[in-house]
């Protein structure tokens, strides 16, 4: 078991999951609009089962895909953070950056914040020489956010190896992002 790492930034505090996260979780995992970019909905045993295992690998190493709350309020609002894809991808191995939060918490730069910080624990704690993320190319919301990262898009794009090759969410988008002394100043 690795040290605990739970980063906050001035609104956020990403943090190991508890059981009260999970009935939240449920709730933004069975919304359609959420899960649009997914190639279904989640129940909520799946949702638990996921909840769980985000937890279990923080526990193992320190970090991982985080709870965030609102520091104002204590509410969990969705994950972010850190994780190594457990499929095999054209670029693997990798440490991808990744966020799901619920609809209510859109458009308020919550996953940008949050994101921010997990790759500044990223490439200054964990020292990683860089941190990718991915997603349907139709995903521009998700996009966005990558590009507001600093993340480069690669003209690569790759089809998803969990995906039905006529899957209409097949084809996916790749965005690097490499440590560098000069981007860590930016946090």
């Amino acid at each position: 078991m690795s040290k605990l790492i739970e980063p906050e930034t001035e609104r956020l505090q990403l943090r190991q999951w508890c059981p009260e996260d999970r009935a939240p979780f449920a709730a933004l995992n069975a919304d359609a609009q959420v899960m649009e970019f997914f190639p279904s909905t989640l129940d909520k045993a799946t949702s638990d089962a996921m909840a769980d295992r985000c937890q279990s690998l923080i526990a193992e190493r320190g970090w991982g895909l985080w709870a965030v709350e609102l520091k104002a309020t204590a509410q969990f609002i969705g994950f972010v953070g850190l994780h190594i894809p457990t499929y095999e991808l054209p670029f693997s191995p990798c440490v991808e950056i990744g966020w799901r939060l619920a609809k209510d918490f859109w458009g308020k730069g919550y996953a940008t914040e949050a994101a921010k910080r997990a790759l500044q624990v990223g490439f200054e704690q964990l020292e990683l020489p860089e941190i990718v993320a991915f997603t349907t190319i139709t995903n521009q919301r998700s996009r966005a956010v990558m590009e507001r990262l600093g993340m480069t898009l690669s003209p690569d794009y790759f089809d998803h190896p969990a995906l039905a090759k006529d899957h209409p969410l097949l084809q996916h988008c790749l965005y690097r992002l490499a440590a560098k002394p000069s981007l860590l100043r930016q946090f």
